[in-house]
């Protein structure tokens, strides 16, 4: 669930990220689009990053979105790390927005982190933005008559039945959304209703089991999945065999996406005599 969150979520982050930035309360920009992230290690990622041009300036702003399933205290290290990843990589200081989309225990992020150094001769201070779903009205969401923000309204505010409000979502994805989108949207859109309603009767309501099946995210997700399940294999293979694997053919190996590529260097890295003979194999 978590996992198709976390993609689900990216997704929307590149295709509607105005979006976001409008749920953060970020207004006047005139354009925007996702930027290609610049750090190479997959795990040290931030969830998204936007360049969002205003009127008055020549140059994009960045903006760097984290999306919290909940809020734990490990978002804020998380959000604190990937914010100074982005000023090392662009030297500028990027504006912060965290999407938190459903409580859980008393804990709230507080939108702060401090950092002081073990001899307390140095120290680190961010704030940023936090925006909790379950706080925001529905209808403020719904009114936007934004079908990009659809998928976000089953996890906010809403006094009336559960059924009432996903229909309205179901609703405003057939009537506003591009045709070429719809199914996708559905399909978040039903990534987040789990998230909050346990109810398949909720979920069929925005196409069920056959929505998910017929979206080209979810396909798209489905085949990341067994790439990655694919190049794991590769290297505990590897590390099995001759110890911990370098960065660097790790980083290389994660780039490989053919299905049939990728059991040919599973069977190699079983007979290869070492691992440079490996890496050969890899960059070849």
């Amino acid at each position: 669930m978590r996992d198709d969150k976390d993609r689900s979520g990216k997704w929307m982050i590149e295709h509607h990220g105005d979006g976001i930035l409008r749920l953060g309360g970020v207004t006047g920009f005139r354009a925007w689009r996702a930027a290609q992230a610049e750090v190479v290690q997959p795990r040290q990622l931030p969830d998204g990053l936007l360049e969002v041009f205003f009127p008055d300036q020549e140059q994009p702003d960045p903006f760097l979105l984290e999306i919290a399933t909940y809020p734990e205290r490990r978002v804020e290290e998380q959000v604190l790390r990937d914010a100074l990843l982005v000023y090392l990589a662009r030297r500028t200081l990027p504006e912060v927005i965290t999407l938190v989309l459903h409580p859980k225990g008393s804990f709230r992020l507080t939108g702060q982190q401090h950092l002081t150094s073990r001899h307390g001769l140095t120290q680190v201070a961010c704030t940023w933005r936090v925006i909790e779903l379950w706080t925001l009205p529905a209808e403020d969401l719904l009114a936007a008559n934004d079908p990009g923000l659809i998928p976000w309204v089953p996890l906010t505010r809403f006094d009336g039945p559960p059924e009432s409000l996903i229909q309205q979502c179901r609703d405003r994805i057939d009537q506003q959304a591009p045709p070429e989108e719809q199914a996708n949207l559905l399909a978040v859109a039903q990534i987040m209703t789990r998230l909050r309603y346990n109810d398949p009767g909720l979920l069929s309501l925005l196409g069920g089991s056959r929505m998910i099946i017929e979206s080209p995210l979810i396909q798209e997700l489905m085949a990341q999945t067994r790439q990655e399940t694919k190049q794991g294999y590769v290297i505990q293979l590897l590390e099995a065999r001759f110890g911990a694997v370098p960065p660097e053919v790790v980083a290389e190996l994660r780039t490989v996406r053919d299905e049939e590529r990728l059991g040919e260097l599973h069977c190699f890295a079983g007979l290869c005599p070492d691992l440079d003979a490996f890496q050969r194999r890899l960059s070849s």
